[in-house]
């Protein structure tokens, strides 16, 4: 009895399921369909996609909007985001630029193998992005990086400088002075990696942590601003498997980053690439004298406080953008 109810109900779906189809497929008119496909060709490269690739045997997931032969930008996000902390940016630059986000393995969409698969290091991260360039086909972009971002994007810098139209460094450390009091757990864990160090580290991985990332220096009247589905996507995500573990690895792996900072240093010097600096003043993580120091090395360089937190895009987006927006079209061939 129960399989054949169970046979009437999948009937009586796929019967329903066929007459809507039917219906919207007589409901629209020759007339309709032409402008309707004319409108889409003309704007679909305003139209975000979401696309996956194999990279190294990897599936990576990335959002991607603009015309394929535009001037490139590659955006990369930060800790415990993904590619959805672009998604005002990305339509707002695609009219003139082919505007690239890929999510990094145990972040976002990505695939997120077993640690025992891939190793969840900065390092590694940046020799993924660098064959998720080569896939995708990319030759030289402007590089926009956001917190973990930075390390990745100016290590890839450091494997290919020529790849580097620019930078637009958003709240993305390279200076020592840039590192807040804040961090001082974590250095701590750097100088004695124990298990109880890193134990207490885990407080930043757990709902309230995670929501904190986003909020954390704001005022109270900005923080409507925020979309409260950024940090329930991220925890939700973050439950995954042994995630948790990936992001302590990457919370000890993260000194290898300061330890490169005079090698980043050297690549402003001497490759003295064109850049954007937008810092949420109210970064209670990095700092605005590691804003300033950019300057040092990087005299050309724009400089634009916000008055924001560590996600200037959450809560200052279109100051942001039109900032990004008016560096571009002076730098971008």
């Amino acid at each position: 009895m129960r399989s054949k109810r169970k046979s009437r109900s999948c009937t009586r779906r796929a019967i329903v399921a066929a007459s809507l189809a039917g219906a919207a497929a007589a409901a629209i008119t020759p007339a309709a369909a032409a402008e309707a496909k004319g409108a889409s060709t003309s704007g679909d490269h305003l139209i975000v996609k979401h696309r996956r690739v194999a990279v190294d045997g990897i599936e990576i997931f990335y959002r991607e909007a603009g015309h394929a032969d535009a001037p490139a930008v590659l955006l990369l996000h930060g800790f415990p985001t993904s590619s959805h902390m672009f998604r005002h940016l990305i339509p707002a630059l695609a009219d003139r630029y082919r505007v690239i986000a890929p999510d990094y393995p145990g972040f976002g969409f990505s695939a997120f193998p077993d640690r025992s698969q891939f190793a969840y290091t900065f390092a590694a991260y940046a020799d993924l992005i660098e064959a998720f360039v080569g896939v995708i086909g990319l030759r030289k972009f402007m590089l926009y990086i956001q917190d973990y971002g930075a390390p990745i994007g100016l290590r890839l810098a450091l494997k290919q400088p020529h790849w580097i139209a620019g930078l637009i460094v958003q709240n993305g450390n390279a200076y020592e002075e840039g590192l807040s009091d804040g961090w001082a757990p974590l250095k701590d864990y750097w100088r004695e990696p124990t298990p109880e160090k890193r134990a207490g580290l885990t407080g930043w991985l757990g709902p309230e942590g995670v929501r904190l990332q986003y909020l954390a220096g704001l005022p109270e009247s900005h923080i409507e601003r925020v979309a409260p589905e950024n940090w329930l996507i991220d925890q939700y995500l973050m439950q995954r498997g042994a995630n948790l573990e990936v992001q302590l690895d990457l919370f000890g792996d993260y000194k290898t980053n300061v330890d490169l900072y005079p090698q980043f240093q050297a690549f402003f010097r001497d490759r003295k690439p064109p850049t954007l600096i937008i810092w949420g003043l109210r970064d209670p993580f990095f700092t605005v004298a590691g804003a300033e120091a950019f300057k040092r090395d990087l005299p050309d360089a724009e400089l634009h406080f916000l008055d924001a937190s560590h996600f200037v895009l959450e809560t200052q987006a279109p100051e942001a953008i039109k900032r990004i927006m008016d560096f571009l079209a002076k730098t971008s061939s």
